[in-house]
């Protein structure tokens, strides 16, 4: 098997899923509790916040532990925007952004509030004279991914989040799930950031959002004591612990990681650049992890399940994209629809060897004859 759907999912580190057999077994009791069980199991929790905190260069009461960033999208979108409300109604974000921030913010137009969508550049970077021209008195939020799902590409976060701290009415947040553990980030000019344990080889069901100190939101999930007070529910120390454990491992290793992707990203892309019907739409902005390319004339789906036949796994678009839609994201860079709807997402891991790249080459060669033969 040839996995190159790292974007979408990854497999448990087998060093995280014995962490998560052994704080199970040894740390069952609930961390909420008064007795020797509950405070040792609280204990591994802070110490694990600790560890997470240190490696995003944060304070630990900083960090809300959540199911995913789906649900921390939501969470702080829908929180600043419950609690600032009387300041305003207006939300700035681009059309590269995942669908639980995209879908939230659809929601959040039928109750009363305004969204723009700030252009993107030929490279895909935010046009950032742009974003400051959509800025309003009642501009209460921006959000705008780190990295997107779907072409990978960088942004320019660090500066954006330098140019809103002029604006103290309104608030950045980041969705930099394609980006923890593959890109480093500098939080210190971004009020919030979202982040999933399923992209860095931990569990599904664990991830987080960084919320500034000094910001109040309204909570989703209301209910008794836990990590947070913004996040009621019993706290998942096995999970909470294998997070931890996978951030180190990511985070330890993480320049020696993009340089051995950024070979394997070159070699891809020169061997799929020779087909004529092969448009590569990643830019040189994009992580090296993501490789977005579309083949014109076929059906994304088609494609798919000829590799799948060798037994190879990529995806089109995000895996939470809704099915049978174009790529708003590839068509936000392109504007051309007959790309948008063919575009497929390759994603590679420092677990990808140079023998799987040169197999997938093979077999794509095989598959792209065959679906434009068939055409023809």
């Amino acid at each position: 098997m040839i996995y190159l759907d790292y974007s979408a999912t990854t497999k448990p580190d087998d060093e995280i899923i014995d962490t998560f057999n052994k704080v199970s077994k040894n740390y069952f009791g609930n961390p909420n509790s008064l007795h020797r069980l509950g405070i040792e199991s609280k204990e591994l929790i802070d110490n694990a916040t600790k560890q997470i905190a240190k490696y995003i260069n944060v304070d630990q009461n900083e960090i809300i532990y959540t199911s995913g960033a789906t649900e921390s999208n939501n969470l702080v979108i829908k929180g600043v925007c419950t609690k600032y409300k009387n300041r305003g109604n207006h939300i700035i974000t681009t059309k590269l952004e995942h669908s639980s921030v995209a879908s939230t913010l659809e929601y959040l137009t039928t109750i009363g509030f305004e969204v723009d969508f700030v252009n993107v550049l030929d490279n895909g970077l935010v046009d950032i004279k742009h974003l400051k021209s959509l800025i309003k008195d009642r501009t209460i939020l921006v959000t705008i991914s780190a990295v997107d799902s779907e072409i990978g590409i960088r942004q320019p976060i660090e500066e954006i989040g330098s140019i809103l701290k002029e604006y103290s009415k309104c608030f950045f947040h980041t969705d930099m799930t394609q980006c923890y553990g593959k890109s480093k980030i500098d939080l210190t000019n971004i009020d919030f950031a979202s982040f999933s344990g399923h992209k860095i080889y931990c569990f599904k069901g664990i991830g987080g959002l960084y919320k500034k100190n000094n910001i109040v939101i309204e909570t989703l999930i209301h209910g008794g004591k836990s990590t947070s007070v913004y996040r009621s529910g019993t706290p998942g120390t096995e999970l909470i612990v294998s997070f931890a454990k996978s951030t180190r491992f990511v985070m330890e290793k993480i320049d020696e990681n993009y340089k051995y992707i950024e070979t394997l990203n070159k070699k891809m892309k020169k061997g799929l650049s020779k087909y004529e019907k092969v448009v590569i739409n990643s830019t040189e902005n994009s992580i090296p992890h993501i490789l977005n390319i579309s083949i014109l004339g076929i059906k994304p789906e088609t494609f798919i399940h000829s590799l799948e036949e060798y037994d190879i796994f990529i995806s089109t678009k995000s895996a939470c994209s809704k099915n049978g839609e174009i790529s708003s994201a590839v068509y936000s860079l392109t504007n051309n629809e007959e790309i948008s709807v063919s575009s497929l997402r390759i994603s590679l891991s420092h677990k990808t060897t140079v023998r799987e790249i040169e197999e997938f080459l093979r077999v794509f060669d095989i598959c792209y004859k065959k679906n434009i033969f068939s055409k023809n």
